[in-house]
């Protein structure tokens, strides 16, 4: 379950009991927009036209992430406690934020690839490919990957702290064999959660709550795969085959990563239907 740790950071950092009195509380104060509005500084002499845009979409981008995070924790957390539908509706809502997510590429892809060279260099020794937040989504969602971790000597320590706690939690595959165990199904193999999925996905009335659940898990996996896509096509349209920043293989590292899946037992549950089955 979510500890009191995962919470923190949106909880209300203003007494409550003040909040009735505060009638100087404005937009502005309220979300803090002089901190936040000064949080993107240009690094770049003279400063390029573009660098403003990638910085803005990336803070974005963490924003998102820290709201996805946030969300598919607590799926994780109603599936652990039985709640199929609460479950159901964090889901849609991660599905529209990954949607927002792959949409804002296309403010990526304005960018000339000149436009990006102007200021590339300094970007210096960082690259999208340090996100925690990013690994961490992919933690939480399925992906198990401790070599990654291993290999991330640029993270904080309590960077590490919390991906190391997102690997060693259950994470939301392993809170959705726990649904599947309570609907009386054996699990302990591939074989028998195989077998689980294809009666699922029958249509058995029975079933239809862990159905539909399978398929906003799908969902998910789907999205992210889509910005991962996403992503490696405007790596490729703004460097071509160059190295990425901080040394990666740019887009041909990316285009591996495009290929993985969070649930692959649900996407080869597809199988279990014969040729003539409606699509």
């Amino acid at each position: 379950m979510a500890s009191s740790e995962d919470t923190a950071t949106v909880q209300p950092s203003v007494d409550q009991a003040s909040v009735g009195r505060d009638n100087g509380l404005t937009y502005a104060s309220y979300l803090r927009l002089s901190e936040m509005l000064d949080q993107q500084r240009c690094r770049s002499l003279p400063v390029a036209h573009d660098e403003l845009l990638f910085i803005a979409v990336h803070q974005v981008y963490e924003l998102w992430f820290k709201v996805l995070l946030f969300e598919l924790a607590d799926v994780r957390d109603r599936m652990l406690g039985g709640d199929t539908y609460r479950a159901r509706l964090r889901l849609r809502r991660c599905h529209e934020i990954e949607r927002v997510l792959v949409n804002q590429v296309d403010v990526v892809d304005t960018m000339t690839p000149h436009g990006f060279l102007e200021f590339r260099g300094s970007l210096g020794t960082s690259s999208g490919f340090q996100s925690a937040q990013f690994r961490e989504i992919e933690f939480l969602s399925g992906a198990d990957d401790h070599g990654w971790l291993a290999r991330a000597g640029w993270l904080t320590a309590e960077d590490r702290r919390r991906l190391s706690r997102r690997l060693a939690e259950p994470d939301l595959w392993d809170a959705f064999v726990v649904l599947l165990t309570r609907a009386g199904f054996p699990v302990a193999t591939a074989s028998q959660r195989s077998a689980a999925l294809c009666e699922i996905a029958a249509g058995d009335d029975r079933y239809s709550e862990l159905w539909e659940l399978s398929e906003a898990l799908i969902g998910h996996d789907q999205m992210w795969s889509s910005w991962r896509q996403r992503h490696q096509l405007t790596v490729l349209r703004q460097l071509g085959v160059r190295p990425g920043t901080a040394g990666s293989a740019g887009a041909s590292y990316l285009a591996g990563r495009a290929q993985l899946k969070f649930y692959p037992e649900l996407w080869e549950a597809r199988t279990c239907f014969g040729g003539s089955a409606p699509v």
